[in-house]
């Protein structure tokens, strides 16, 4: 049976207790950002596949590195630029008091990751850090929005035969409840790929054909196409993966890992060089149990996948 199409039933980030999302769009060019607040802090891990990344204080969730918990995450259009949207998510949160104390200090952790939409605008449009302090502003412990919001906004998938045969991408999002835990994932979907079904092959977005239907980058490069000039870190898929369990910092990053396959699952073809593919993962411990990784790992690239064609449908 094929993965069912996605909805706002397949779930939210939010379902994760703990954690608020919001999110900026750009009011007049395709970007923006989405910001996952976790003020009481979370542990955090990340996995980084990609060959073009664009990330923020990733070498810290190292889980040999001394700061145990992040209090936000940044998933951000605009390339490099959009870094900035994480220093007025930093402001927010320490306006706040939130932060990882050094002396009479708070320092709040905002790890943060992009991808590539300037080619729809252009860097003086990139999300700032006032794109940053407004996704803040509207964040809630019950948003649900997807598709083309805040990260999403201006991403396409299906780029590799050309960008002109492009589709839209989109910010998309999954739960489950399992082992009396919950598990969520939200994905920024800009893949040079295509998205397919994870479970019949189905092309679901990819480079438009001469009838406008989508069909498969893959197939069409064994068939001998050549590449339509997508250029190094022009793509990039980024995500999180939450779960309300207790998790170690060794153990988020094993949940980051492991997470990656639900892009392999859903993106053809994925990790490539144009692309910067991040998961990072989010363990709240609201549930009040330690995570069961063996259970947590089994299903934690399904619920990724299904995130993905969300984003898409």
């Amino acid at each position: 049976m094929a993965l069912a199409r996605s909805s706002p039933d397949a779930g939210s980030l939010c379902d994760v207790a703990g954690l608020k999302l919001g999110h900026f769009t750009h009011p007049s060019a395709p970007t923006g950002c989405s910001v996952v607040l976790c003020e009481a802090g979370a542990t955090a891990g990340v996995d980084v596949r990609g060959a073009a990344p664009g990330t923020r204080d990733t070498e810290l969730l190292r889980p040999e590195n001394t700061v145990q918990q992040v209090h936000a995450l940044v998933l951000t259009g605009g390339s490099a630029f959009g870094l900035a949207a994480a220093d007025g998510v930093m402001r927010w949160l320490a306006e706040r008091g939130h932060g990882f104390a050094v002396g009479q200090a708070r320092v709040p952790i905002v790890p943060a990751a992009v991808l590539f939409d300037l080619w729809l605008h252009g860097a003086d449009t990139a999300p700032d850090a006032a794109a940053g302090r407004a996704a803040c502003d509207e964040a809630s412990a019950t948003e649900r929005s997807r598709g083309r919001i805040g990260a999403g906004a201006g991403a396409t998938v299906g780029k590799l035969l050309g960008v002109e045969h492009a589709m839209p991408g989109g910010l998309g999002m999954a739960s489950v409840r399992i082992g009396g835990v919950t598990l969520a994932a939200m994905v920024a979907v800009n893949a040079v790929g295509d998205v397919v079904d994870p479970q019949g092959g189905e092309v679901i977005a990819g480079p438009r054909g001469a009838d406008g239907r989508p069909r498969s980058t893959v197939q069409a490069l064994l068939a001998g196409e050549v590449p339509g000039g997508a250029l190094p870190g022009s793509a990039t898929t980024i995500g999180i993966i939450a779960t309300d369990a207790r998790l170690t910092k060794a153990q988020a990053t094993k949940l980051a890992q492991i997470a990656h396959d639900g892009y392999a699952r859903a993106i053809q073809p994925v990790h490539t060089v144009m692309d910067g593919d991040v998961v990072f993962a989010l363990a709240t411990g609201a549930a009040g149990v330690d995570g069961d990784m063996t259970l947590l790992g089994a299903v934690a690239a399904e619920v990724v996948a299904r995130a993905v064609v969300d984003a898409v449908t």
